[in-house]
């Protein structure tokens, strides 16, 4: 597989997941690049996109907390590169969501009444995402133990 392939996949996958196509490919792009890091017309021509797209794209993943913006001493331009550990941020910012997939079910509970085909499912619902809240964050803990090692 070669990298142009997998900056192509990673602008799917991360479509996929609510990005634009070209924010997951500025992804794959500084996930597999040999320097890490770049600035918006280097990106815009790799990429062969639109400065502008690339603006917006780098925006979206620098207010997503996937990317980060600094400046070499003695040059002009800001340069991008992944956020540090990016993934293990990522997933903590999802982890919060459980909490409202949980009171979802709650709400559900309550409007469904004694019904218990409807309970259950809304049962799963929440004991899965209240399961999830718990267990989580001890994964998390074990991956910067692990991390620390490497």
């Amino acid at each position: 597989m070669s990298v142009v392939r997998f900056v192509e996949d990673a602008g799917l996958f991360y479509e996929r997941l609510g990005l634009s196509r070209t924010a997951g490919r500025v992804m794959g792009w500084l996930l597999a690049a040999e320097s890490g890091d770049a600035d918006a017309p280097e990106l815009a021509e790799a990429l062969a996109v639109a400065k502008s797209s690339m603006s917006v794209a780098l925006r979206q993943l620098e207010q997503a907390g996937l990317v980060e913006r600094f400046r070499v001493r003695g040059e002009r331009r800001d340069r991008y590169r992944l956020a540090e550990d990016v993934f293990a941020r990522a997933f903590r910012a999802k982890m919060a969501e459980f909490e409202g997939f949980r009171a979802l079910a709650e709400q559900g509970l309550k409007a469904v009444g004694d019904d218990p085909e409807r309970r259950r499912r809304l049962e799963l619902m929440r004991d899965m995402y209240a399961f999830m809240m718990d267990r989580f964050p001890r994964l998390l803990d074990e991956w910067d133990e692990l991390k620390a090692l490497r």
